[in-house]
């Protein structure tokens, strides 16, 4: 059998970080993290490049692009890819690269630690290694983070956890696959489906606002922000709605947003099941009312970065929506 060729992309993170006086940073090169699990070389020929070297808070829009741009440059001259990544904003990077890199039927991971890879006692090792069995495996495609034993798509996965070494869930669907010892098993296995041409796109608008409700809070906030953002995202209670008290309405603000032609998008800050803004009034009388979209069963990394997607591909009214309500890497099932 034909050796498989890989790329690993180093980014920084946990995973490659070395104790300092001001605490944990990166230190650890691409070429260094690999030499920590040799024995993957014996089934495959792995090249690598270091983009740049963070702690994943600083990771943002613009280096996910950076990330896009390697993988596209690169795409006919590897198999897959595996990104070393920090926990932190890891779900936020697979879900972007998710939004920017469409139809791929070459495997896009993305991995980290909760502990470098230099210690010896470290889950590190075991994901770096684990990820890169699992790019070399003929049923894995799209981009999926591996971390603790689990496959889990780019758009589905969050960080429950700060310590622990499985520290990444799936939400509202299920892991693609787990992997035991050197058996991947597979629960999700339709890679034969992906009919069409791997797709980039290389624009992203950062002018995305998250707000998460609180009670008392009133739509002042919501004018307030207005100049600066051409999207909202409302992390709404429950199965989602607005409050309606105080001279400061928030439907006056999310008509103020409308009729500026911005994005007004409904999330719910309940981690399972979505929101379902049909069931009571406080969430009805705005759906009816407005132009607003409905994350429904989405995760709030996924909701944002496509968000930020659609706004870079300069959309109609009509066709953003469409494009979101569109499954993409398993990121929605509950749209209308």
């Amino acid at each position: 059998m034909e050796m498989k060729k890989l790329l690993l992309i180093a980014t920084g993170g946990t995973i490659a970080s070395k104790i300092s006086p001001e605490g944990l940073q990166p230190g650890i090169t691409s070429e260094e993290l690999l030499a920590y699990v040799p024995e993957v070389r014996e089934n495959c020929m792995v090249d690598t490049v270091q983009p740049f070297e963070l702690d994943s808070t600083n990771i943002c829009q613009e280096h996910w692009l950076i990330l896009e741009q390697i993988i596209e440059k690169s795409y006919n001259s590897y198999d897959g890819f595996v990104i070393c990544h920090g926990t932190d904003t890891m779900a936020y990077t697979a879900a972007a690269l998710s939004y920017l890199i469409q139809n791929n039927r070459k495997p896009i991971v993305v991995t980290g630690a909760q502990k470098p890879i230099n210690l010896e006692i470290t889950d590190a090792r075991m994901n770096l290694r684990d990820s890169l069995r699992f790019v070399m495996d003929d049923r894995a495609y799209g981009v999926n983070i591996v971390f603790g034993g689990k496959v889990i798509a780019g758009t589905r996965a969050k960080k429950e956890r700060s310590k622990s070494y499985n520290a990444f869930s799936s939400i509202n669907y299920p892991d693609i696959a787990v992997i035991q010892e050197k058996r991947i098993i597979f629960y999700i296995e339709d890679y034969f489906r992906l009919t069409e041409q791997v797709r980039f796109y290389r624009r992203m608008n950062e002018r995305v606002l998250l707000l998460k409700i609180i009670p008392g809070m009133d739509g002042r906030i919501l004018n307030t922000l207005a100049d600066e953002y051409d999207a909202v995202i409302i992390e709404s209670f429950g199965v989602g709605g607005l409050p309606a008290y105080g001279r400061h309405s928030f439907l006056e603000a999310v008509d103020n947003w409308c009729s500026r032609g911005k994005k007004v998008i409904m999330a719910t800050q309940v981690l399972h099941e979505g929101s379902d803004m049909e069931v009571y009034q406080v969430g009805k009388v705005i759906k009816d009312r407005f132009p607003i979209i409905e994350a429904f069963d989405m995760t709030l990394e996924a909701t944002v970065t496509k968000v930020m997607w659609l706004l870079g591909n300069d959309l109609s009214n009509e066709e953003f929506k469409k494009e979101f309500y569109r499954t993409i890497n398993y990121d929605i099932l509950l749209a209308e």
